[in-house]
């Protein structure tokens, strides 16, 4: 059972409680799992307990027993178990839910995540965008339509006046142009353009590059002023940009390595619950969850024209998957084993979702950094 398919279950759990009248509240849109904390037990948990116990008015713990009792013995999950102040704790079966997932990313490549789900929205079946003339706006613009692009939508994206020709050269935008017109619907009815708002650039991002600069335009949020600075250019841990592309550098030097030795990268199950420490199996699984929530990530942000969660959740990917690379390759005398060919193989597939990811924000993935 991938984190997906749990969270899923999980929010069915919770319309059956509250369409059998033991829970009287709203059932939310998506339930989060992730790999458990400190006292935490198994392979995820959930606080969905806590959050539904002040709109339900019953004890955090009397909700997550009611939850429990749905979920016990379904199917793909092993062991259930509520520790703490209410959070429920899971053991899911089939040990071969990494490989499944590791081997799906590498099927799909750097396209992984991609869906249809968006096709045919938009007047006519088309998404018309629409920017201000200024650069944040514009670069804003280009990726929300290769996100809509990337869940099957037809895009065409606009500027409200003629772009600036190093706008094109310097930070490879390229959209229509148009004259300013009447300002139109914010969410796109009546055939009106999608206005693409987000706060303006406080100075000009062009001379730290492309890649540096749409990055800083990137990765706050539209309504968050954007930092312009050489903090972006810097090859340090504490900036994020260098983390995710020094990240999939390491994928590809591992899968370069890995050939010299004579061995491939190989969907296999990831042993985290043999791993040496409590730590290594934390980072594994929080590494799979991430690989997990690639797609829904890409669909949220092409649904709320949200660049920054896929930016953020880029960091996150790499953040998960730099402590895990340096048990891929064999030491010393060791030969490769078929865990090497697994851990290669989560390698490889954080690589593609980092490489996938970037190339959807227009940001250069390196293999040498």
């Amino acid at each position: 059972m991938t984190p997906a398919e749990l969270s899923r279950t999980v929010l069915h759990a919770v319309r059956r409680a509250v369409e059998e009248g033991e829970l009287s509240v709203d059932v939310p849109e998506r339930v989060r799992v992730a790999p458990p904390g400190p006292g935490g037990y198994g392979d995820y948990a959930t606080n969905v307990a806590l959050q539904l116990a002040r709109p339900a008015g019953q004890p955090a713990l009397r909700v997550a027993e009611l939850l429990r009792a749905r979920l016990v013995g379904a199917g793909g999950i092993g062991e259930v178990v509520v520790t703490g102040p209410g959070f429920i704790n899971f053991s899911v079966r089939g040990r071969d839910a990494g490989r499944r997932l590791v081997s799906e990313v590498l099927r799909d490549g750097v396209r992984y995540g991609y869906r249809e789900s968006f096709a045919g929205q938009g007047e006519g079946g088309v998404v018309r965008l629409r920017a201000a003339r200024e650069v944040r706006a514009v670069v804003q613009l280009d990726v929300v339509a290769r996100l809509l692009r990337s869940q099957g939508a037809v895009v065409r994206g606009s500027c409200a006046g003629s772009l600036d020709a190093e706008w094109g050269s310097v930070l490879g935008v390229c959209v229509e142009q148009h004259a300013q017109g009447d300002p139109g619907s914010e969410h796109g009815q009546d055939g009106a353009p999608v206005d693409v708002r987000p706060v303006p650039a406080p100075a000009d991002p062009l001379p730290l590059g492309r890649d540096a600069a749409r990055w800083a335009l990137l990765h706050p949020a539209p309504h968050d002023r954007p930092r312009i600075g050489d903090e972006h250019l810097v090859q340090r841990e504490s900036n994020p940009l260098f983390r995710v592309r020094y990240a999939h550098a390491r994928s590809r030097a591992l899968l370069r390595n890995a050939a010299d030795l004579g061995f491939e990268p190989e969907p296999g199950t990831v042993d985290v619950q043999g791993a040496q420490e409590p730590q290594d199996a934390w980072e594994a699984r929080a590494l799979l969850q991430a690989l997990a929530d690639h797609p829904r990530v890409l669909a949220a942000a092409a649904a709320h024209r949200a660049p920054d969660r896929l930016a953020r959740h880029l960091v996150t990917v790499a953040d998960a998957a730099l402590p895990l690379f340096s048990a891929v390759l064999p030491l010393g005398e060791e030969k490769p084993s078929a865990a090497h060919r697994a851990r290669l193989g989560l390698a490889a597939a954080a690589g593609a979702v980092l490489a996938g990811g970037l190339s959807l924000l227009g940001i250069d993935a390196p293999d040498h950094l």
